[in-house]
């Protein structure tokens, strides 16, 4: 993984876009020595993604199943409750 300063980052973005999206490397620019963002293949950004989504799903499920447990409450009976 290559570390590069946002000013660097900007002198070399050609370069730098170039290794990772063909060279498959991931870059961390940082500004003033501390880490701000890195740039990674879209490969790399789609995995991501896929885990998050599958991080939500399993996170929807147990919800699911957590209201068929316990039962929910209405909309209506909410707002009641709640005053407003």
């Amino acid at each position: 993984m290559v570390r590069v300063s946002t000013v660097e980052a900007r002198k070399q973005f050609s370069d730098l876009v170039n290794r990772v999206a063909y060279g498959k490397e991931r870059a961390i620019l940082s500004r003033r020595g501390r880490e701000l963002v890195a740039i990674v293949p879209l490969e790399d950004m789609r995995l991501l993604e896929a885990l998050e989504d599958r991080l939500d799903l399993e996170e929807a499920r147990a919800a699911l199943k957590d209201a068929d447990e316990k039962g929910t409450v209405s909309w209506a009976a909410l707002k009641v409750e709640l005053g407003l």
